[in-house]
């Protein structure tokens, strides 16, 4: 089913970010090349880009992986959480019920389109499917027979999450996922639940302190500092959580580049979304032991958005594929919501809301085809972020561009004029209309050159 849903956008365009980091970038398309630039960040998702260019290096390969892959994390989402369901006191027909419905909402949802689509999005969605492989090896460990079998499902777990981290750097509170898995499923005592999780925590403190020596990603955190201060990023990211946890509920709204603004004062809106969201965190502490279930969803949520959301600045305030992973503690929330609130409904209740399940499936489905359609080429795709964001300084340039490489000069100056007079200290888009009228665009576009990449300040 997913394959079918996501068929139609495989031969879409290479998109933004894919230029610079698939089409132009020398070192993932061979090994030699990928061997050379090593040790570097994200080697092993730049591995993944090396494997495909060596089989299909039109956008067509690509897609198909990242497809692949999502269809796997949609399998791995299914299997763990009908293991929750089983052991969280519902009969088999409720936890089908909620098994189901939370799967299909985050196989289907559009906001995944993002992390599957967008060819670059893979950074999240394959260091999704390491870090549920090792949560599903680590929960395996707690049920081995035998020490020996113990330690060999718990090293599975280990590897994964390296790979987990060698693919995007934000899987570093897969430990505490682990945990919270742990300590929210019923049945589950006290001792087993930390049982063997010193060695995750130990990779995890490992790979932090990586982070803050290294050079490349020292240089990313001094980067992360200049564009907002902690403080700044905080209330910006208030902001920004309300803005992703909408965006699950209007699936017709998704948005490649919502360019939203930095928040730079406390007023009154930022002060209510700072105290709605620590509620939200304290209720999930505080119904731990009546409602686990609950708890696992809101912070489950909660904890997956914390690397992009919460202290470090990123260029973009928010975009929708770092809903990817936390997906998965709202959509258990609706379907456990479901399940037990069922239990007071008729036979005739019941199947009346298994058609509408159908039916919220069939449209999540339907919505997530029309998604697709938007990345059918550059411009398609960013004429959709300009109908939705017609103040976005940095779509209208990309636009721009666009429309420069189909050979539609007199739109490509509208753009990029408007883009200049939205965003008059980027000099990009200036710079383009002057290269487009004397004729000198053309040297800029197979390699995705003049298209803005940094985001458009606020």
């Amino acid at each position: 089913m997913i394959g079918a849903i996501w068929w139609p956008a495989l031969h879409a365009s290479f998109q933004f970010d894919d230029f610079s980091v698939i089409v132009a970038n020398s070192r993932v398309q061979s090994f030699s090349a990928w061997l050379q630039s090593m040790p570097g960040i994200r080697p092993l998702l730049k591995l993944s880009y090396v494997l495909n260019h060596s089989w299909h290096a039109g956008p067509a390969g690509f897609r198909l992986t990242n497809v692949a892959i999502h269809a796997a994390n949609a399998c791995l989402v299914g299997a763990l959480l009908w293991r929750r369901a089983c052991h969280d006191g519902l009969s088999r027909s409720e936890a089908a019920v909620a098994t189901v419905l939370a799967t299909l909402v985050f196989a289907f949802h559009p906001v995944q389109t993002e992390a599957v689509t967008y060819i670059s999005g893979r950074s999240v969605s394959l260091a999704a499917l390491c870090s549920l492989v090792s949560l599903a090896c680590w929960l395996r460990s707690r049920e081995a027979g035998g020490r020996r079998r113990a330690l060999i499902w718990r090293s599975a777990a280990l590897l994964a999450f390296a790979a987990a981290l060698s693919v995007r750097e934000t899987a570093l509170v897969l430990p505490l996922a682990v945990l919270l898995w742990n300590a929210t499923e019923p049945g589950t005592t006290r001792p087993r639940r930390t049982t063997g999780l010193a060695p995750l925590f130990a990779l995890a403190l490992l790979a932090l302190v990586i982070v803050l020596a290294w050079p490349p990603y020292r240089h990313l955190i001094d980067t992360s500092l200049a564009i907002r201060t902690m403080g700044v990023n905080l209330m910006t990211q208030a902001h920004a959580l309300a803005y992703l946890t909408l965006q699950l509920l209007r699936p017709w709204n998704m948005n490649a580049d919502p360019a939203l603004p930095a928040t730079t004062h406390l007023d009154a809106i930022t002060a209510l979304l700072i105290l709605l969201w620590s509620g939200i965190a304290v209720a999930g502490f505080v119904l731990r032991r009546k409602q686990p279930s609950v708890t696992f969803a809101l912070l489950w949520f909660l904890l997956w958005l914390a690397p992009t959301n919460s202290l470090l600045a990123r260029y973009d305030v928010a975009n929708d594929r770092q809903l990817y992973l936390a997906l998965i503690g709202p959509a258990w929330l609706l379907g456990y919501g479901l399940a037990v609130g069922g239990r007071r409904l008729s036979r005739t209740a019941r199947a009346g809301a298994i058609l509408l399940l159908a039916a919220l499936a069939t449209w999540l489905a339907t919505a997530t085809v029309q998604r697709n359609r938007v990345y059918a080429d550059e411009i398609t795709f960013w004429e959709d972020v300009v109908r939705r964001t017609p103040a976005n300084a940095r779509a209208a340039n990309n636009l721009g561009m666009a429309y420069a490489c189909a050979s539609r000069d007199d739109d490509a100056a509208l753009q990029f004029a408007r883009a200049a007079r939205l965003q008059p200290d980027d000099y990009r888009a200036g710079v383009n209309l002057w290269l487009l009228r004397s004729g000198d665009l053309e040297a800029c576009l197979p390699n995705g050159q003049g298209r803005t990449r940094t985001p458009v300040s606020r």
